[in-house]
């Protein structure tokens, strides 16, 4: 399963639009809530009631919660980005770092981290209010109040008062952006007060119909920007992109990230994670100025391919769920749904994609292969209780063998079947590769799927089966499922091997292949080899004796390795997984030595051991090669 990102709706003029030009019916708007026009506009009067209450311009309050929600209330759920309600009031734990983007778990500097107070802006808001901080995160009403009155704050810092004059309130909407970047904080009021400007108009997912009209002659006073005394971070020599591409740099919020000197400082980055949004590519862009959630280094736009760095390379993104990963990675987002059948990756995405890759990959060493360049659904979860939850995209409608075909590094060749003990590639093809997946409403952020429904589409996996017979029950991986029986739901990423990945043939019966997975034998169809390609030259390793091999998500040295003054990061086996003895997994290299990184002084501890990475189920994981054999 897929951990949730912020799903900022697009209005639904723009939406029909999109959709329909990408092949997609657009879903109809919500029905209005009961008693008509009346409830359908409580929302409206609640922001006019807000704005009166605290003497903010209702215009300002309007724009600000419409580019932190899209005016959505979210049921009092909490975003990724660690956000309530529709002013989205933040309040971040180090749980939230720990499972999200960060991937930080079993990090020590977790609660210093979220201490920061643009990450609580909800407690800041119940003060000022005197609201409990539950109620501002459930219910709506109070947590416009809240905004709106932390708004009216933020202008009493800056400019002394509320004035009427909405242009006057462009250094308050600023700071509510929560970045600490002159640049990006600039960025989120320049949106706000265009918007401000041209008007906008929503019916939200739960019928609330919102207007604000435009306002033409406002006039952002943007010399108030110097009053909040940000950081200034030079951007014009900022975009590391080739030369080919449309590349701007936008920076992500200081707190999705770490400043590092990678490869430099001895850091490594030897992979590429491919993700996409399950947002707008503007709503991904801006998701990530915000603090407390995710970033990535790199966002590509579907319509052209127009791309935006918010990272540095140089620094570690919070972007893959898990830390290890982050520290030697590069993320890239592509505007898209995983689950939308691969419509919103375009020709124009994926070749801007592949470019961008080439030209990363060259620059760092980082070979063009599958085993170097993964999706988000291959990372593994760095502790067993996220490892359910770790994100699935870009998804089984990314055609990863026509990428890897414009990196001009092809996965597969001659298809055909291996022997048992040696390595097979998955290569399935893609448009012929017909699988039929289930998707479900809470798949689709694009509103486009109102009930769950089954589609046979072009696809980039083969299932994975407990016997050699169709009638046989789907793996299911043991994180997900703990009978071992999967399903076919499109987010059900434990049963199935995607094109490029490589596993070690375990038998053969008929037109059926097995495959070492998971801890397990598993069975995919493959007549005459129709889905594979013979692997030869690569490295597989195995239990090194008769006991099982523990599993790991992470690679930090032990304790005893760290220096006096800093604190070791924990590293646990995942508990739901093993390498059992006679069982065997293609490594994805050679072995890394064990490492951790701090920020705050820039020390790298490296430790004495090393970790074979290694295509375990349909994500990677990791073992100490001191434990297995290779050959």
């Amino acid at each position: 399963m897929r951990e949730r990102k912020p799903r900022r709706r697009l209005s639904l003029t723009l939406a029909a639009g999109v959709l329909a030009a990408a092949g997609v019916a657009a879903a109809p708007p919500p029905a209005q809530a009961a008693g008509g026009r009346a409830a359908a506009d409580s929302r409206q009067h609640t922001f006019r009631q807000a704005a009166a209450e605290y003497d903010v311009p209702l215009p300002v309050l309007l724009a600000v919660a419409y580019h932190e929600s899209a005016w959505d209330a979210h049921a009092g759920e909490r975003s990724t980005s660690g956000g309530y309600g529709p002013m989205h009031l933040t309040d971040v734990t180090a749980g939230t770092l720990a499972a999200g983007g960060a991937g930080e778990a079993g990090r020590a500097a977790l609660a210093e981290q979220a201490s920061a107070p643009a990450l609580h802006t909800l407690q800041a808001a119940a003060r000022l209010t005197g609201l409990p901080a539950k109620r501002l995160r459930a219910d709506e009403a109070a947590n416009i109040r809240a905004g709106a009155a932390l708004l009216a704050s933020y202008a009493k810092s800056t400019v002394g008062g509320t004035p009427r004059d909405p242009g006057k309130w462009y250094a308050a909407v600023a700071r509510y952006s929560g970045s600490t970047e002159r640049r990006a904080a600039g960025a989120f009021a320049d949106r706000v007060f265009a918007t401000i400007k041209a008007g906008a108009e929503e019916t939200t997912r739960d019928g609330q119909h919102i207007r604000l009209p435009a306002s033409p002659g406002v006039r952002p006073v943007t010399g108030q920007l110097s009053a909040l005394h940000l950081k200034a971070v030079a951007t014009t020599a900022g975009t590391e992109c080739p030369a080919t591409l449309d590349c701007a740099f936008v920076p992500a919020a200081p707190a999705n990230g770490q400043v590092s000197d990678r490869p430099a400082n001895g850091v490594r980055i030897d992979s590429i994670v491919i993700h996409d949004t399950e947002s707008s590519y503007d709503a991904a862009v801006n998701t990530f100025q915000k603090p407390g959630g995710g970033s990535a280094h790199y966002v590509i736009r579907s319509a052209d391919g127009a791309v935006t760095q918010m990272v540095p390379t140089k620094d570690i993104s919070f972007q893959a769920g898990n830390y290890s990963a982050n520290m030697h990675s590069i993320g890239i987002e592509h505007e898209g749904y995983a689950a939308a059948g691969g419509t919103w990756y375009t020709q124009a995405e994926y070749e801007t994609s592949a470019d961008l890759v080439r030209y990363l990959a060259e620059r760092f060493g980082i070979p063009l292969d599958r085993q170097h360049v993964l999706g988000h659904d291959n990372v593994p979860g760095p502790s067993s209780a996220l490892v359910s939850g770790m994100h699935w995209d870009p998804g089984p409608s990314w055609d990863w063998e026509r990428f890897m075909r414009l990196l001009h590094a092809p996965v597969g060749g001659r298809h055909g079947v291996a022997p048992v003990g040696s390595a097979v590639t998955i290569t399935p093809g893609y448009a012929r590769n017909r699988q039929t997946v289930q998707v479900c409403p809470s798949d689709d952020p694009t509103g486009a799927t109102p009930a769950c429904t089954e589609r046979t589409q072009p696809s980039n996996f083969v299932y994975l089966r407990t016997a050699p017979s169709a009638d046989a029950p789907l793996f299911g991986d043991q994180a997900v499922h703990p009978d071992g029986v999967g399903t076919d739901r499109v987010n059900d990423w434990g049963g199935t091997a995607s094109a490029g990945q490589q596993f070690v043939v375990a038998d053969r019966q008929g037109d059926w292949t097995a495959i070492w997975y998971s801890g397990a034998k598993v069975w995919f169809l493959d007549p005459h080899g129709c889905n594979t390609t013979p692997a030869p030259d690569v490295t597989v390793v195995g239990a090194a004796g008769s006991s099982p091999v523990a599993v790991y998500g992470s690679s930090y040295p032990d304790a005893a390795e760290y220096p006096a003054g800093l604190s070791p990061s924990a590293q646990k086996p995942l508990g739901m997984y093993s390498v059992p003895a006679g069982q065997a997994y293609v490594a994805t290299a050679a072995p890394a030595p064990t490492d951790d990184f701090f920020p705050a002084t820039g020390r790298v501890v490296t430790g004495a051991k090393s970790m074979y990475t290694i295509q375990y189920n349909h994500r990677t994981a990791l073992v100490y090669s001191a434990e297995v054999s290779a050959r």
